[in-house]
């Protein structure tokens, strides 16, 4: 029984590293500096929370709404960006394959 309880956190170790690495960006950035005067605030479905909070690890609101702002504050627009590059290549190039 130990060892299940080893195995779950490796499982979920991609998963916090990368919320570990949104806050990092974040901060880095500077968006997490300054006092939290800000109240956020809105009604959830009960589901949704629960399960953003089980994915994550998270046990706060508070945390919760912070780390979901910023991953969208931090978010890498690369795919939008390379959507947008359709067609600016001329269908005449040579790419020597």
């Amino acid at each position: 029984m130990a060892q299940s309880a080893k195995k779950k956190p490796a499982a979920s170790a991609p998963r916090s590293t990368r919320l570990q690495d949104v806050l990092t960006i974040a901060a880095q950035s500077g968006l997490l500096r300054g006092t939290r005067t800000k109240v956020v605030r809105g009604r959830m479905p009960e589901a949704l929370v629960a399960r953003a909070k089980a994915r994550t690890g998270i046990k706060s609101d508070t945390g919760l709404i912070q780390m979901a702002l910023a991953n969208l504050a931090v978010a890498d627009d690369y795919v939008d960006w390379l959507l947008s590059q359709r067609g600016m290549v001329p269908k005449d190039l040579n790419l020597e394959f």
